[in-house]
């Protein structure tokens, strides 16, 4: 299945989504908030958010659309936006990308696709709303769930190099991850096998503490990791965002991307990641 792709949200994840899809032979336009994104020769641009609607004709030929717009207290704007025009293409495939704090706390225990949605987070309950609003909205849809997003430029090893990294322990605290590269690959293999109403979690191998995440990146460049802080001493300084990043613990399954999608996983761990993160550069 090849033809236009249409990819709203250039963000991080986006711009390496879209590079990927165009090396894989589809035309590749989308969104960015400017309009902008030079960084991306033969991929054509459009501004969209709420403010500036998306000109009619930027669909014109599109078979396959991704979005990775977060919905706001609004709800999803590409629905709210563009939804009849979506509805109105011959598409092939659609996809969404979620994240995994839809599952909420679940105390370090497992989850997987099959889990109950129970979002403690106001952004997460606002992504599970917007999941089921993509999911009743008449589109070939797949749902993508993704762990938190590291690579080139957003990751440990930048942290540490710049000076911000920190330990912080609370005990029994793991959280998932997946390298930008693997969450293309994802969407790829999605492509080439589509099922629409299928969700995916789309995580690596190894739910980790994050304070062994920073004590590796410290081991790789050769510096001696920061002291760990205990939770009960980090707690009240954090800031509310970053506290909201420790109110969810749980790990997150992988198997269905492998068994439906046949995806081998570039970066099973962060150590991989990370080691292929510092050669780079």
């Amino acid at each position: 299945m090849n033809g236009r792709f249409f990819l709203f949200g250039l963000g991080f994840s986006g711009r390496v989504i879209a590079r990927a899809v165009q090396a894989a032979g589809w035309q590749v336009a989308g969104t960015t908030r400017s309009g902008e994104a030079a960084e991306l020769p033969g991929i054509e641009v459009f501004p969209f958010d709420r403010e500036h609607p998306l000109p009619a004709h930027a669909l014109d030929g599109v078979t396959a659309v991704l979005s990775s717009v977060p919905p706001d207290g609004k709800g999803d704007p590409v629905l709210d936006l563009c939804g009849p025009a979506l509805r109105a293409l011959p598409l092939a495939w659609a996809g969404y990308l979620s994240t995994t704090g839809v599952y909420g706390d679940r105390d370090g225990g497992w989850v997987d696709e099959d889990s109950d949605l129970r979002p403690t987070l106001e952004r997460s309950r606002r992504r599970a709303e917007a999941e089921g609003q993509w999911q009743a909205g008449g589109l070939p849809v797949h749902v993508f769930r993704l762990a938190g997003i590291y690579g080139p430029g957003r990751s440990a090893i930048d942290t540490v190099r710049a000076g911000q990294a920190r330990r912080i322990v609370k005990p029994g605290q793991v959280f998932s991850r997946i390298h930008v590269d693997d969450i293309a690959a994802t969407v790829l293999a999605s492509l080439a096998r589509p099922r629409p109403g299928a969700a995916y979690n789309v995580c690596d191998d190894d739910a980790a503490p994050p304070q062994d995440v920073i004590a590796h990146a410290c081991a790789l460049l050769g510096m001696a990791p920061p002291p760990e802080i205990p939770w009960e001493q980090a707690e009240a300084t954090l800031s509310p965002m970053a506290l909201s990043f420790y109110a969810d613990n749980k790990r997150v399954a992988n198997g269905r991307i492998k068994r439906e999608l046949g995806v081998t996983l570039k970066y099973p761990t962060y150590r991989e990641g990370l080691r292929a993160i510092l050669a780079g550069g």
